[in-house]
């Protein structure tokens, strides 16, 4: 059997199609946010009618060299995830961790 379900149209735009084969169903059960903090539906950026915005804490460390190196951010949320420089050249926290590292700049990676 499939079952044909009405998706947000957040999950359509993003390639999400409604119809799933009976076999892939299995019960929901509810986000427990004290054993999996910043994991509820309304906490994930990019869904919902006025998406949340997250701050970045700091940065742990990085890989690679220059303007392709890729940082290891630290969010406010306490999650930790892998950012290219394009997409916290502009963050104060980039300066901050350069400054630990005694460089002036990406370039000096």
């Amino acid at each position: 059997a499939t079952y044909r379900l009405e998706l947000p149209h957040e999950l359509k735009a993003r390639g999400i199609h409604n119809a799933f084969h009976a076999s892939l169903l299995r019960p929901h059960f509810p986000n427990d946010d004290r054993r999996f903090p910043g994991r509820q539906f309304h906490q994930l950026p990019g869904f919902g009618e006025q998406p949340r915005e997250w701050a970045v804490d700091r940065v742990l460390s990085h890989v690679g060299k220059g303007a392709d190196a890729d940082f290891e951010v630290q969010w406010t949320t306490g999650d930790v995830t892998w950012a290219p420089y394009s997409d916290i050249q502009h963050l104060q926290v980039l300066a901050e961790y350069f400054e630990a590292l005694g460089v002036n700049s990406v370039r000096h990676l």
